[in-house]
């Protein structure tokens, strides 16, 4: 590992904060989302969450015990700008004022993220992520939270995974909106990726030296078989899965071989998509700080499965490390190579883990401990993969658990959980588990 590098754990506000209606927040597509019948497992919703919003002083001392070097959270837009334009709430903004104060009085590095998934619904009653003047809406609340926070923090993540808000949130309706139209996929993808380069030339303006990057979730890939069908179809599932993001944040356009296809398959029409202005390629390919990388697992593909995630491992299919209880293969060599990959085609100058979990269910025992040692495996085996990657000369600077807390796993509601610590949704009551205890002894050592 390089000598600063950076310990951390991970959140999202709508995950855990709660407080949903208090001191002037607005509602947001998940709000909206996940009161919706039928869209959530269980008609769970963010309302409470882990009650972040009133227990965050607990869970600061928690972190401090930790003994992280940094944290990585996101700023609710709504809070903010509670219409996603206008007035900022100032309400709103004190909440991450005292929370930037309390990390830095412990010790621990703020690393906010400007957009995780929650956009205000009242942009979205104006089109959201498909209209065009929800970029310069991103970029006025980029320019709002920076000239308040600014001050102490100088390290900004613009957007976490806009692969999922575009894809799941556009296309496979899964997540909010809950959309399933390719054009307003891309679309929205496309804007998102642009909104992310404005953003970027806002935050350093108004932060001098700043650090600026953007979080990009991925899925390595591998053909099913040696199959000429299922090669093309592992080559396409990268290009929809990963290059599609990768490529533009490093300035290379949106990939030929993927513009072709999807024309082909008529996704896009003729000619250069409608959606792409004069500039944009300029704005989203502008350099980077660093890089934030989401890894979780990796998938093999066969052909007819080149756009979905659903990649057909039947049960009783041998994995060899197994499985996550989302039922994902654990695959931390993946995470060896992925990085060798970024590093050798893209070239960035600072690589972040930015996520890197497992959800696993244990609970408290009759002693009231948690003994989540498959947890434990998982994050020593990509943590070994994350220095691995480091040896072989990949600038990788830091990593950040997911998730600190048990939270509300989006559609999937309480039934998943991330957390270095267990949390009673009932009562918000906090428990570390031993992969807690494993990760601050990991971090001190």
């Amino acid at each position: 590992m390089r000598d600063e590098f950076t310990w951390g754990v991970a959140t999202s506000a709508y995950q855990i904060e709660g407080g949903v209606a208090e001191d002037g927040r607005g509602e947001t597509i998940w709000d909206r989302f996940t009161h919706t019948p039928g869209r959530v497992i269980d008609g769970a919703t963010g309302d409470v969450a882990c009650d972040h919003y009133h227990r965050w002083e607990e869970d600061v001392a928690l972190m401090r015990e930790l003994g992280v070097d940094g944290y990585r959270f996101s700023i609710a837009w709504a809070r903010v700008l509670p219409e996603g334009t206008g007035d900022v709430n100032q309400a709103g903004v004190d909440f991450y004022d005292r929370l930037i104060d309390a990390l830095l009085d412990a010790g621990i590095t703020p690393y906010p993220t400007l957009y995780h998934w929650d956009l205000p619904q009242a942009l979205e009653d104006g089109g959201g992520w498909r209209s065009r003047d929800t970029v310069g809406a991103f970029a006025e609340y980029a320019d709002a939270i920076t000239k308040r926070l600014g001050d102490r923090v100088s390290t900004w993540i613009t957007h976490n995974e806009p692969w999922v808000a575009a894809f799941v949130g556009h296309l496979e309706g899964a997540h909010a909106p809950g959309l399933t139209d390719w054009g307003a996929a891309l679309t929205a993808a496309h804007h998102l990726l642009v909104s992310h380069g404005e953003a970027a030339a806002v935050i350093r303006q108004n932060v001098p030296n700043s650090r600026v990057g953007i979080a990009l979730d991925c899925r390595p890939s591998y053909p099913a078989t040696d199959s000429a069908a299922d090669a093309g179809a592992h080559r396409h599932f990268d290009g929809f899965r990963n290059r599609w993001f990768f490529d533009p944040v490093f300035g290379r356009g949106y990939p030929d071989d993927m513009v072709a296809a999807y024309r082909d398959r008529g996704r896009i029409g003729p000619g250069t998509p409608e959606f792409i202005q004069p500039g944009d390629m300029d704005l989203i390919g502008a350099p980077i700080d660093f890089l934030g990388i989401n890894y979780y697992t990796s998938l093999p593909i066969s052909a007819g499965a080149d756009e979905t995630e659903d990649t057909g491992i039947m049960p009783g299919v041998t994995v060899p490390d197994g499985f996550t209880e989302m039922g994902w293969p654990i695959t931390p060599a993946a995470l060896t190579g992925f990085l060798q990959r970024v590093h050798r085609e893209y070239d960035p100058p600072s690589i972040f883990i930015t996520e890197n979990g497992a959800s696993f269910s244990d609970g408290p025992g009759p002693e009231g401990t948690v003994d989540d040692q498959r947890r434990i495996d998982y994050l020593a085996a990509h943590v070994a993969a994350v220095a691995a990657a480091a040896e072989s000369g990949v600038p990788v600077d830091g990593y950040f658990a997911w998730s600190l807390l048990d939270n509300l796993e989006w559609s999937l509601g309480f039934t998943q959980r991330f957390g270095l610590v267990w949390v009673d949704h009932d009562t918000g009551r906090r428990v570390p588990k031993a992969s807690f205890d494993w990760y601050r002894e990991r971090i001190a050592r």
